[in-house]
């Protein structure tokens, strides 16, 4: 793997956003429409319920912190793919010498600049705004947000690769994909308080142990070693499966010509 074509391809999207400030504006301006919701909707709650619940509550506020982690990261991936797309330049970054784990590399490390943005702008307003401080999460933070980051990373593969199959009629899934699962993973309320037919499914994906993780370490002050293990596990097995899926997408569609008519559309 070449880390100066890995590099190259970083400064390309890069570029993008300096060349193009309006994407810095949609980059900040989603988040904190989200953030303000669910902060009038957390200080409602608050107003009207009993001291205990009010001060608990706020794991709304570290939902939608975390959800938004899992939300860029998948975003890095697919929308990088697509901003090859609108600018007619995948036939360039594929004809050149860059192999497929050197684009995906480029398109993670996008992913994770995306997500600091938009993490330190929504940690910063909720302490200002709601007086919710995301780092009493304390240490376990950082494996919450590496777990997230790698799960958002294999949904982006994913999203790719069904849009290589099906087309820019498809690109709509470069957004929809994570929402797809969102009501499975149990962001904003517990496993055990959804309907019993939802509860095995939301024990299918790596997030639902770190949403879990997050409202115990809320209320308790420590998570559970297994559900980040359980979490850690699954992760491994999404990474796999979808580089698998991406690289054979990625194959055939070459093969077969799709990717020139696909570039020139």
């Amino acid at each position: 793997m070449n880390f100066y074509v890995i590099r190259a391809l970083v400064m390309r999207y890069l570029f993008l956003y300096q060349r193009t400030p309006m994407r810095l504006v949609e980059l900040v301006f989603w988040p904190l429409v989200d953030l303000v919701i669910w902060g009038n909707v957390t200080v409602f709650i608050q107003k009207n319920s009993d001291e205990k619940f009010a001060s608990f509550v706020l794991f709304f506020l570290g939902a939608m912190i975390l959800w938004d982690i899992l939300f860029r990261a998948q975003q890095g991936v697919a929308i990088s793919f697509l901003e090859d797309v609108w600018t007619r330049n995948l036939l360039n970054v594929f004809v050149a010498p860059v192999r497929t784990m050197e684009y995906l590399s480029a398109t993670y490390i996008v992913g994770f600049l995306r997500i600091l943005v938009t993490f330190v702008v929504m940690s910063v307003v909720s302490w200002f705004g709601y007086k919710f401080n995301v780092f009493q999460l304390q240490w376990w933070l950082l494996p919450f947000f590496l777990n997230l980051m790698i799960f958002g990373w294999s949904l982006g593969m994913i999203s790719t690769a069904l849009i290589l199959r099906w087309g820019q009629a498809a690109e709509s899934l470069a957004w929809a994909v994570p929402f797809f699962i969102q009501p499975f993973v149990a962001v904003f309320y517990r496993v055990e308080d959804m309907p019993a037919w939802s509860r095995p499914f939301a024990w299918l994906f790596p997030a639902t142990p770190i949403f879990e993780g997050m409202r115990h370490v809320m209320d308790t002050g420590s998570a559970s070693w297994s559900m980040l293990g359980l979490s850690f596990g699954l992760n491994a097995l999404y990474l796999t499966l979808a580089g698998m899926l991406f690289v054979r997408v990625l194959n055939i569609t070459r093969k077969r010509g799709l990717l020139t008519k696909f570039a020139t559309q």
